[in-house]
């Protein structure tokens, strides 16, 4: 089902672009500098080639932070673990389609009965339409703009037909993660998407308040 009303633009800055060293301080900067979400991508070095953070570094980042933390998990077997990012103070949890396509709807069903908002993430190459059963269930549809597992990357243009294709048809968040930046978010906007996850565009910039005002 379409909407026509008009979706403030949300700005979630990943922590993969962070400095891990000085992290606490990393965050109150974008919080101060007026970001609505953390986003915390988690990868496990076998669903992506990269390696990350897990459940105990989400804790640490509820306790110096009160906005939401969405947790993108990029790792195989993501059922087993949605506890313990609810205990560690995750706000919501966006598990792959591709890393659980035969039990995303039990990993749904998990989601909303630990009180998480749900999230289901699609590659590149995925085709929207395979999200079609689970519109009904979801909170957040995360789309990504390059292949997941590393920072840095170039935006996808080719991706952002999907993001219209599911914003006729779905009420709640779209987001998009990976080269996004002033230019890529606007268009991304333009194509549906109303919560943009950025990294370099802001961590890589001295002035994050100008930086995420750029993207809002």
């Amino acid at each position: 089902m379409t909407t026509d009303v008009k979706r403030k633009t949300l700005v979630a800055p990943s922590i993969l672009s962070a400095d891990f060293g000085r992290l606490a301080e990393e965050i109150r900067d974008v919080e101060a500098g007026g970001c609505d979400w953390i986003h915390v991508d988690v990868m496990d070095g076998h669903f992506v080639p990269n390696l990350t953070i897990g459940p105990v570094v989400v804790r640490w980042i509820r306790q110096v932070t009160r906005l939401p933390l969405d947790c993108h998990l990029m790792i195989e077997n993501p059922r087993k673990y949605l506890a313990d990012f609810k205990r560690g103070g995750a706000d919501s949890v966006t598990v792959h389609y591709e890393a659980c396509p035969h039990d995303l709807a039990e990993a749904l069903e998990e989601l909303g009965k630990l009180g998480l908002k749900r999230g289901v993430s699609v590659k590149p190459g995925t085709p929207a339409e395979v999200l079609d059963p689970y519109l009904d269930r979801l909170d957040l549809i995360l789309v990504m703009t390059v292949e997941p597992g590393f920072g840095g990357q170039s935006f996808m243009e080719e991706t952002l037909p999907k993001v219209s294709y599911l914003r006729r048809k779905f009420r709640g968040h779209i987001s998009v993660d990976g080269g996004i930046n002033a230019e890529t978010g606007r268009r991304a906007a333009a194509a549906g998407a109303d919560v943009l996850v950025a990294g370099t565009a802001i961590f890589g910039e001295k002035d994050r308040r100008r930086a995420i005002q750029a993207l809002s």
